[in-house]
């Protein structure tokens, strides 16, 4: 069985904003780059659990709204000084259409 689950179209999110998707496992935050890049990332800063849904996209990073802490969309990896991570998800396009894995990726331990 296939984990993937469609997620809505590229249109449905504004060039660097966000949207949520609840899962049984907790919230994902999607996100859409000025570029137009999607990224998937689990919707807790790993500081102090903000809404990274909440925050600013810079580039391929997003601003946490409670203390600025900034995390790597690609990775979920918090840019130094601070250290940290916060679960990735596979997404990919389908035409205009966004899947998401809702199997997290495993480059961060303890998520």
């Amino acid at each position: 069985m296939s984990d993937w689950i469609e997620v809505g179209s590229l249109n449905d999110i504004p060039k660097q904003g966000a949207r949520v998707v609840r899962t049984d496992d907790g919230d994902i935050a999607i996100f859409r780059t000025d570029s137009d890049e999607i990224f998937a990332v689990k919707d807790e800063c790993p500081h102090k659990k903000g809404q990274l849904s909440q925050g600013i996209v810079y580039g391929n990073k997003v601003a946490c709204p409670l203390h600025n802490w900034m995390i790597n969309l690609d990775s979920g990896k918090a840019v130094a000084p601070d250290e940290g991570c916060a679960a990735t998800y596979p997404v990919k396009m389908d035409g205009d259409k966004i899947m998401l894995s809702v199997t997290a990726d495993d480059g961060c331990p303890n998520n």
